[in-house]
């Protein structure tokens, strides 16, 4: 309560000038009186195998090596990337058996969008499949042998300008050592390989090897809205959520991943009361899914439904609002978008990732159901 009211005035200011802005921009006369919202707190842990994210460079200008690694056991890898070249070209996610003796590798889970122009829509395809859960393939590994891996052979085409999006979850018997690489369409892959070079990073430095690719955040204590009021919790805003911290295994650098892209969370959420549940989105368009499960019954849920994207209309928060929010007290105004995850009582969880092309941080909004 102490810190409530040491950021209450600040919040209300920020608001009276938001209000304010919008009734000016849009001749708002509706407007709805703000109401605060107050953090939840969270037991977090890490867990699981490994991470390879490959994302830097993003925008790939010329054929070679976009990142590579070795692991084995649980694993998970993560591509984003875009054809900044004239002329069509192909996209490799090579495994290579580095130990002298058979290996399987199984996939357990993935996504993948055709490649295009729409980045929301690649993100928001690639998760939906991913939060879905029902793609299972293996790929069996004889002495040193390397493979390509590409479930949907014309998915890894891409022309000038489109962008290539995947995930996928898998374990290795023994170590495997991966490689996503551009070339050029009429090559062969493993020749081509063969003589490929690493290419640099760009000033983004969005990939590397991180260990303990699952997050769990749990609410401390069950939410009661009668006690709580409206409640929220942060994902993504390196604060309450902290971002990944890794190595760069090309070149042994240190690296951040900004937005724990590729980390798979899951939210326990227990209530008192039936309660709604809502994403909402603070950094800007947001195009993704998740899974909830609830008494037995599991589904995925667009976010947003019916509709691409979302968190084009919420406005800027100035640096008070900002840093209000992350000290445990947020608004919600009639500016605020919503998503719809569902009203639910007792136990309920949700299987969230940061979804590729979308902006961080969310809240999940907790609320009296209606």
């Amino acid at each position: 309560m102490n810190l409530a009211k040491k950021f209450f005035a600040t919040i209300l200011a920020a608001a009276t000038s938001l209000s304010a802005f919008f009734s000016d921009a849009h001749a708002q006369s509706d407007y709805v009186p703000s109401s605060v919202m107050h953090k939840l707190d969270v037991y977090s842990r890490d867990s699981g195998g490994t991470l390879i994210f490959s994302d830097s460079p993003e925008y790939v200008n010329r054929n070679g090596i976009l990142y590579t690694d070795t692991v084995s056991g649980e694993a998970r890898v993560l591509f984003y990337h875009l054809n900044d070249t004239g002329v069509r070209k192909r996209f490799a996610l090579i495994f290579e058996n580095v130990d002298d003796g058979k290996n399987v590798v199984k996939i357990t889970r993935g996504g993948l969008s055709i490649p295009n122009r729409n980045y929301l829509s690649v993100g928001k395809v690639t998760q939906t499949m991913y939060m879905e859960g029902e793609f299972r393939d293996e790929i069996v590994l004889e002495r040193f042998e390397r493979k390509v891996y590409a479930p949907v052979e014309k998915y890894f085409l891409m022309q000038p300008g489109q962008l290539i999006h995947g995930v996928c979850d898998f374990t290795a018997d023994k170590p495997v050592k991966i490689y996503l690489m551009m070339y050029p369409e009429n090559a062969d892959a493993l020749d081509f390989l063969n003589r490929a070079e690493i290419l640099p990073k760009d000033e983004h430095k969005l990939r590397g090897t991180f260990k303990h690719m699952n997050r769990t955040l749990t609410l401390k204590k069950p939410y009661d809205w009668e006690r709580d009021g409206l409640g929220y919790v942060l994902i993504g805003d390196n604060v309450n959520d902290r971002f990944k911290t890794g190595i760069d295994a090309t070149d042994g650098t240190e690296v951040v991943n900004y937005g724990n892209y590729g980390i798979n969370y899951t939210l326990n959420f227990k209530t008192r009361f039936m309660t709604r549940f809502c994403l909402s989105p603070l950094g800007g368009h947001y195009a993704g899914a998740l899974r909830y499960n609830y008494r037995g019954r599991t589904g995925v849920i667009q976010t947003p439904d019916r509709r691409l994207f979302f968190g084009d209309k919420t406005p800027p928060e100035n640096p008070n609002v900002a840093q209000a929010r992350v000290e445990g007290i947020s608004l919600m105004t009639n500016y605020t978008e919503l998503s719809e995850l569902g009203n639910y009582r007792g136990h309920v969880s949700f299987e969230y990732s940061p979804p590729g092309a979308s902006n961080l941080p969310v809240n999940i909004v907790l609320m009296p159901s209606q």
